[in-house]
């Protein structure tokens, strides 16, 4: 008994902090979500689930949910690989591994509206690093308008969320790596297994901890990607960069409609937490143990 209250003072001070800090703003737009509150006005009334149906209704709502898709999709399926094959090379690499492992895990460190500016310019079509580099190169033709072109635009910011975050999820496949035993590799070398063969059949199945926090983690990211996209694009040009979270900013700060936000991020949130618990069963499901 005694050793359950010295728990509970342990755990109250966090989950006070987690009810201010989360549960209560969530039911707070929970409740908003229901009204036609434009955020600045002392009164508002209730409008039932108006605010949801004019969500779902609208053209650019569809078009922010397939492009988050789509940067969902690019973001994990390079962010995963590259990060994977990052540290199966720095891992070998004793020699300058402490050096490469910085190197790769700088980008973490810079602030997302620092990278989105540094990038901007780097894209720039006139004077950015990029088009200089193709036109030196002679290739002009390659020279585009990376955030300027609607149909580029999405995949070139989400190779900007990969060169910044790759580094982080490089270093969670390195600790799974690193935890590995050296024993059945070299068993399985013995054995006469080829590399490959003993990646998929040793190595990949007990990376799978490691693999699971990294898909959740991009996945999780990616989806509620911000920073980038409003600081490089705003989600110009003509939406194609507009995701669910930019929709939902202009919502509540350009129309001043946060009623209409509020429905839209209680149904991202549902959306979020869906996907996530899809994706934990999914990857536990195909674990394997030694």
């Amino acid at each position: 008994m005694r050793n359950r209250k010295l728990l509970w003072i342990f755990v109250l001070p966090g989950l006070l902090l987690y009810g201010v800090v989360f549960v209560y703003p969530t039911v707070l737009g929970l409740v908003y979500s229901f009204t036609d509150w434009d955020g600045f006005s002392a009164s508002f009334k209730l409008t039932g689930w108006k605010n949801y149906h004019s969500i779902l209704e609208s053209i650019v709502f569809r078009k922010a949910f397939w492009n988050n898709v789509k940067f969902m999709a690019a973001v994990v399926a390079a962010q995963s690989v590259i990060s994977l094959v990052l540290a199966l090379l720095l891992v070998k690499n004793r020699k300058t591994y402490v050096f490469l492992r910085a190197l790769f895990f700088f980008p973490a460190i810079l602030s997302s509206v620092s990278v989105g500016l540094i990038w901007s310019f780097v894209y720039d079509p006139a004077i950015g690093l990029l088009s200089t580099l193709f036109q030196t190169l002679g290739r002009p033709e390659l020279a585009l308008n990376w955030i300027g072109d609607k149909k580029i635009a999405i995949y070139s910011i989400a190779a900007v969320q990969v060169w910044a975050h790759a580094g982080q999820m490089m270093i969670v496949f390195i600790a799974g790596l690193q935890s590995i035993p050296s024993e059945l590799h070299e068993a399985a070398v013995i054995d006469g297994g080829s590399r490959w063969r003993v990646f998929r059949k040793i190595t990949w199945p007990l990376l799978a901890p490691s693999a699971t926090i990294v898909l959740a983690y991009t996945t999780i990211q990616s989806f509620k990607a911000f920073d980038l996209i409003f600081t490089m694009t705003d989600g110009g040009p003509n939406f194609s960069t507009e995701i669910m979270t930019t929709y939902i900013y202009h919502l509540a700060f350009s129309s001043y409609a946060f009623g209409e936000a509020s429905a839209g991020s209680s149904l991202f949130l549902v959306l979020l937490s869906v996907l996530t618990f899809l994706q934990f069963k999914a990857l536990r499901a195909g674990r394997i143990s030694y």
